[in-house]
């Protein structure tokens, strides 16, 4: 069976990730977001390693099957060096709430009145992410 590759003029993006969301989770990685690569999670191959074709656009893939990525990387440590993880909304609220971010931070991203789009909901969560990190 052919591959049917994710096509964001007609399809609902399951995660609504952009080159912006991408860019901002390096930034998480590198202020050192703990992140134990598993089944369910989003990762942005930033470096192009992963020759295998995403279905997702912007190198981005799903981890469906963690074996098939150690094929790729080995290790955990080297597949965690190369790839940024993209965290869902709902992890990112978990992450949020794992660092002390009360609900009350959460809601002032929304009482900002910046949040226009699910993007622009997901990125104001990294940033947030970010500032409490940095």
């Amino acid at each position: 069976m052919k591959a049917t590759p994710f096509d964001p003029a007609t399809d609902l993006a399951p995660t609504p990730f952009e080159e912006r969301h991408c860019l901002l989770a390096w930034r998480l990685k590198e202020s050192g977001l703990g992140w134990n690569p598993h089944a369910g999670c989003f990762v942005w191959d930033r470096a192009g390693v992963i020759r295998v074709p995403s279905p997702f656009p912007g190198q981005i893939y799903f981890i469906l099957n963690l074996g098939r990525f150690l094929e790729i990387f080995e290790t955990l440590e080297k597949m965690k060096e190369k790839l940024a993880w993209l965290p869902t909304w709902h992890q990112a609220r978990l992450v949020a709430d794992r660092m002390g971010i009360d609900s009350q931070g959460i809601c002032g991203l929304w009482s900002s009145g910046s949040i226009k789009t699910p993007e622009d909901e997901l990125y104001a969560l990294y940033e947030l992410l970010v500032n409490r990190l940095g």
